[in-house]
């Protein structure tokens, strides 16, 4: 079975207060739900279109338990700590 990808592009900078509350919260639920964090920061150089996005991938055992992560109750309670802000989220599963 292929493994399942989280990848969050974050189009805008969150709130530096809101991604502190946020993060140990993500961090222990996602982990929880078996992520491995691949990973999660800011670009090293970007190429073409590329744009400077903050960016996260969390890989999983299969693209079913990415999203089950993604809309568990834990990671939602999580990810109401960020506040508003706008953010591309994907489930890619891998290619083995």
């Amino acid at each position: 079975m292929p493994k399942g990808y989280i990848v969050v592009s974050y189009r805008e900078a969150p709130n530096e207060e809101n991604l502190s509350n946020y993060a140990p919260k993500a961090l222990e639920a996602m982990k929880n739900a078996g992520a491995k964090f691949i990973v999660r920061g800011m670009p090293v150089a970007t190429f073409e279109n590329g744009i400077e996005q903050r960016t996260v991938i969390a890989e999983f055992d299969s693209a079913e338990l990415a999203r089950a992560a993604f809309t568990s109750d834990a990671y939602q309670a999580a990810f109401a700590l960020l506040g508003d802000i706008e953010r591309d989220v994907r489930i890619i599963e891998g290619l083995d």
